[in-house]
């Protein structure tokens, strides 16, 4: 009996440790001070007459969904948080926003600013309550090219018919200039000292006889001048 005594008291002992624990982790709960991020989120006005129940479909995420509201008829939203930092979103499937870094201390301070991913340290600080901006609408499907009359003019099949042509037409009106006909004369026949055959074929046939007889007679030449 003593012993069962004993494993009754220990077991109720722990039951109430175990319940104010918990009540003491809910007062403290309790007690954290709670601040309101508030905003407004703002629509496409031709697109919002298009999608009237675009409100809807709009969440409004807090660091990743950890804490998450929706939007009012007057498209405000606002969101009870404790003291901390938050990644605000708008989430909406057609449309995008910019995410916004919101800071609260413990006095209930708001910081509003941008997020920064390539400079971190840079501070770009916009106005509270938050006003998020429609961006550029999401595509999920690549659109369809059109047919085009350039598309058609600079094909290459037209490229190598016409051109021909052109240069053709053009080329004669071109050549008219005297100046440019010599110097399209030039840059085709260029005209190179060649000498003459009856030289090359004494030169090659002949060989070192046909130049001493060239010799030879330019000397008797020149002693007959000399003995007039």
């Amino acid at each position: 009996m003593t012993k069962n005594l004993a494993v009754t008291f220990l077991f109720k002992l722990i039951v109430c440790l175990s319940l104010s624990i918990c009540v003491r982790s809910n007062e403290g709960e309790t007690s954290k001070e709670w601040f309101k991020i508030e905003g407004k989120v703002q629509a496409p006005d031709a697109w919002a007459k298009l999608n009237p129940d675009w409100k809807l479909h709009t969440d409004i995420l807090i660091d990743g969904g950890e804490y998450r509201a929706f939007l009012r008829d007057d498209a405000s939203f606002s969101v009870s948080v404790p003291s901390g930092s938050y990644v605000v979103e708008v989430f909406n499937p057609s449309i995008y926003y910019e995410p916004v870094r919101v800071d609260i201390n413990s006095k209930g301070k708001f910081r509003a600013r941008r997020i920064n991913h390539i400079q971190p340290s840079a501070v770009s600080q916009i106005t509270y309550p938050l006003k998020f901006k429609p961006g550029m609408p999401y595509r999920y499907f690549q659109q369809r090219e059109q047919w085009r009359v350039t598309d058609l003019l600079f094909s290459p099949m037209v490229l190598m018919m016409f051109l021909p042509l052109i240069l053709i037409f053009i080329l004669p009106k071109m050549m008219n200039d005297p100046e440019t006909r010599k110097e399209m004369e030039n840059i085709q026949m260029p005209k190179y000292e060649m000498p003459e055959m009856s030289e090359m074929l004494t030169s090659l046939f002949g060989g070192g006889d046909a130049a001493k007889k060239t010799t030879k007679s330019g000397g008797s030449k020149q002693g007959v001048v000399k003995r007039k």
